[in-house]
């Protein structure tokens, strides 16, 4: 489905999976042009965030973590931070590809505070050399 996807460029699943959309109690919107979608991400002890999407690759600012369970749009396990090894150091920055229909559970004693950068595919398709348009 990757190789598909990449190659018609199409995203499979409906706007309505779009993380402001099906869990804005979650995700705020910072700032968006036609390059990049700016997120903060908020999921207290506890909470567990809607299935959602997240149609573009991003670079995380984790400003801070907890342990937390990532589940498919059906249920079933994906992620558990805790067979990870040792939590996070904070603050941190990782890189997420795009995520198809999930759901996520803070199971730990933290809130999770993220900025999420998403690069939207245009960007790289405008012509962008050089260091510009390495990711």
């Amino acid at each position: 489905m990757e190789k598909e996807r990449e190659v018609s460029g199409a995203w499979p699943w409906p706007d309505s999976l779009d993380a402001l959309t099906a869990a804005p109690g979650h995700h705020r919107l910072l700032f968006e042009n036609e390059r990049v979608r700016v997120l903060e991400v908020r999921i207290g002890p506890g909470q567990l965030v809607p299935v959602h999407t997240h149609r573009w690759p991003s670079a995380v600012y984790v400003i801070s973590g907890s342990d937390f369970i990532r589940r498919d749009g059906e249920g079933k396990l994906l992620f558990d931070s805790r067979t990870m090894g040792p939590p996070l150091v904070t603050p941190t920055l990782q890189w997420t590809e795009t995520l198809p229909p999930h759901s996520v559970e803070n199971i730990g004693n933290a809130e999770i505070l993220l900025i999420s950068t998403e690069l939207k595919e245009g960007a790289r398709e405008q012509g962008e050399t050089g260091r510009d348009a390495k990711r």
